[in-house]
């Protein structure tokens, strides 16, 4: 990519930006994130149940990522056991409930990458179809934790299996700890790219939503990395508002991420615009 076509693609993305319809979606999505919370994590804790995953491990995950308040909160939720009976009606209404802000970022993909001209195919239709992508990313999320718990034992195995038929032999702990957080990030990458390719109503290739997941989950990363600071160091230091300045944190730190999601959104949009220019 040329210099040109830079300074193209960062002035269509501000030509664009400066739609009214852009206007605020970032805090929107950032209430929507903050309502599928909940939800969310109901619908992880059952599918770790099926498993049969140890639920400390995303009680681990929620203590390390989420300040002391609001962690107190979610752990408690997440410990909650309900009746067989009522494990197929918890799933589909919290699907529905967190499935919120899938739709909402639907309908920015469907009006960045059709110039404004649509927003979807109807509300039902595209509501239905954020519950089964939110159905996806739940099924990543609890693989990817799967593999943060069992993927020691997974690599102790075929260590075994390698050292009783070629003779192979390495630390099976310093293995597991250099490649686990690679392997996250690669599902972390995919799940990004897989909702970039099924939210806009029409079917991109995968080469022309690459830039934009890149860009995403870059920015991504870089808002929870700035997050996961606030809660180790500056945290701590919250006396005047105390939980409400955890409750805060949290809710930039899904504005930010909104408006990654967003910016990488348009990213390919503009990638696309520029490229035969």
């Amino acid at each position: 990519m040329n210099k040109k076509r830079l300074i193209q693609m960062i002035a269509l993305g501000i030509k664009q930006i400066r739609d009214p319809y852009y206007h605020g979606f970032a805090a929107q999505l950032a209430f929507y994130f903050l309502m599928s919370i909940v939800p969310t994590i109901i619908v992880l804790s059952q599918l770790l149940g099926i498993f049969s995953v140890s639920l400390e491990a995303l009680g681990d995950l929620i203590q390390r990522y989420v300040a002391k308040d609001v962690a107190d909160v979610v752990l408690k939720l997440i410990s909650y056991q309900s009746t067989r009976a009522m494990n197929t009606v918890f799933i589909v209404i919290t699907l529905w409930a967190a499935s919120r802000a899938e739709f909402a970022l639907m309908r920015i993909a469907n009006y960045t990458l059709t110039g404004g001209r649509s927003t979807g195919n109807g509300y039902w239709r595209e509501r239905i179809r954020a519950v089964k992508t939110m159905a996806v990313t739940l099924f990543t999320l609890a693989f990817g934790l799967i593999i943060l718990v069992y993927g020691e034992l997974i690599i102790e195995l075929v260590a075994a299996t390698l050292m009783t038929t070629i003779g192979i032999n390495y630390e099976v702990n310093m293995f597991w700890l250099a490649l686990r957080w690679p392997i996250t990030m690669a599902l972390y990458f995919l799940m990004v790219t897989y909702s970039y390719y099924v939210l806009p109503s029409h079917k991109l290739k995968f080469r022309q939503i690459l830039p934009g997941s890149i860009f995403a989950s870059v920015g991504m990363l870089a808002v929870t990395s700035g997050y996961k600071i606030y809660t180790q160091y500056i945290s701590n230091y919250d006396i005047l508002y105390g939980s409400l300045a955890a409750v805060v944190a949290v809710m930039m730190w899904f504005y930010f991420l909104a408006w990654a999601l967003v910016l990488g959104i348009l990213c390919n949009k503009v990638w696309a615009d520029t490229k035969y220019k």
